[in-house]
């Protein structure tokens, strides 16, 4: 079984400075049919004007992660890191018992695009902590490339939870599949391009919820990045 969310369906923001779009209820954008999906809690796109960004707020018992599609942004959290990221990188913050933190377009030139992910992790109250792991497009060209599991295999990013997450950079004509145990459910995100998940036409934007499918096969149709979500 598999079910769309449309990119023009999600939740969407225009603040001058931050263009938003929220594939599931966040802030001011409610809506009870979409408020996650398994363990999945937040898939926001974001484009953040030159000089602009997020001032310091604070978060607790959750699993947040940046990837960065174009730009850079600059993060500054309690735990004393402070970092510039840039496409190809991986931030995660595990909020724990509570971390304050901020993210801004250090550019005077171009805005930033990222997507901000919220994993809701297995447990609460861990000690707040922070990981950074670059992952070159080589590494995810036209294949599936582990950038985030519980047990930090492959030189992924560790996760509180148990979630596989892989990014792939696809060339036209080329494919990548996946296999599901059955007891797993995977969400795929199309973060540049367009793309076919088994045979369904999807566009930038497009997310997917797939279930009681034994394996998926996802074909680009131009220039294409995705991130993959196996989840539990």
């Amino acid at each position: 079984m598999i079910k769309i969310r449309k990119a023009e369906d999600r939740g969407h923001f225009d603040f001058g400075w931050l263009n938003t779009y929220h594939t599931f209820s966040f802030g001011d954008y409610y809506d009870p049919t979409h408020m996650g999906f398994r363990s999945l809690r937040v898939i926001n796109e974001d484009v953040v004007q030159k000089r602009r960004g997020f001032p310091r707020h604070g978060h607790r018992d959750m699993e947040i992660f940046t990837y960065i599609l174009q730009g850079a942004l600059e993060h500054r959290d309690s735990m004393g890191n402070g970092s510039i990221i840039r496409p190809g990188d991986v931030q995660r913050m595990s909020a724990g018992t509570g971390v304050t933190h901020s993210e801004s377009n250090p550019s005077p030139d171009e805005p930033v695009h990222l997507l901000q992910i919220w994993i809701v992790p297995s447990e609460e109250g861990i000690p707040p902590d922070y990981e950074e792991k670059r992952f070159p497009d080589d590494e995810k060209r036209n294949k599936l490339r582990l950038i985030i599991s519980p047990d930090a295999a492959e030189g992924s990013v560790k996760i509180h939870q148990d979630a596989h997450v892989y990014a792939a950079v696809l060339d036209p004509n080329q494919e990548v599949s996946h296999s599901l145990a059955s007891s797993r459910h995977a969400w795929l995100q199309v973060a540049a391009g367009s793309v076919a998940l088994n045979d369904i036409k999807l566009k930038q934007g497009d997310g997917a919820a797939v279930s009681q499918e034994a394996a998926i096969t996802i074909a680009a149709q131009e220039p294409s990045e995705i991130l993959l979500f196996d989840l539990a």
